[in-house]
């Protein structure tokens, strides 16, 4: 047993030392371009990637910041059961995210996919819908990338086929980003300004 443990927790040092540092900055820069222009967030993923969804989606909306101008508004396609299931009822079990986005999108939002393999179909639909109407993405990736790979602006790539393993890095970079979004929005005053607010993002990349 503490063999098993330790195989696991080299695995997941080896996975989180292999995320580029580069597209993690990225990522921060895109968020941040999303909140200084309140534009919205959208997270999708399946399985264990959903509950991964779900608390990038809170993080992002209530964690980073004291005011409403600090925090991205931030949901997770997964949570609306009812939207969810209608769209897969009607319209194939491959389009629930990707009519929620023909819906909900602005150009200037942001989706972030999360996917173990990056070939989940519904995922992968999710992502054409998010290039048709011109919104930035970030994928949250295992495994090879898959398909999903080069169908993200940004790649936070955890080279490994251990779901456990790209499961924690992927949790812990939900944890990263939030902090270094923290750590821009804390900079602000407490009475905060839409001038002041710019000011502690800074300028779009």
């Amino acid at each position: 047993m503490a063999h098993t443990y330790e195989l696991f927790l080299r695995d997941a040092s080896t996975g989180f030392g292999a995320v580029d540092p580069g597209a993690v900055s990225q990522a921060v820069s895109l968020l941040n371009t999303a909140r200084r222009r309140r534009a919205r967030v959208y997270v999708m993923g399946n399985g264990g990637s959903a509950a991964t969804a779900s608390h990038m989606a809170c993080d992002l909306a209530k964690g980073i910041g004291r005011t409403r101008h600090e925090r991205l508004r931030a949901m997770a396609l997964s949570d609306n059961t009812a939207t969810l299931t209608a769209w897969m009822n009607d319209n194939g079990d491959t389009q629930g995210f990707s009519r929620q986005l023909d819906t909900l999108l602005d150009p200037e939002d942001v989706v972030i996919a999360v996917s173990v393999s990056g070939n989940s179909p519904n995922v992968l639909a999710g992502l054409e819908t998010a290039r048709e109407l011109g919104a930035a993405t970030i994928g949250l990736l295992g495994s090879d990338g898959g398909r999903a790979l080069h169908r993200v602006d940004v790649a936070l790539h955890v080279p490994s086929w251990d779901y456990g393993v790209v499961e924690t890095v992927h949790l812990g970079l939900v944890h990263a980003l939030a902090n270094a979004l923290r750590g821009h929005a804390l900079t602000a005053p407490r009475t905060v300004t839409a001038e002041a607010v710019d000011l502690a993002i800074g300028p779009p990349p």
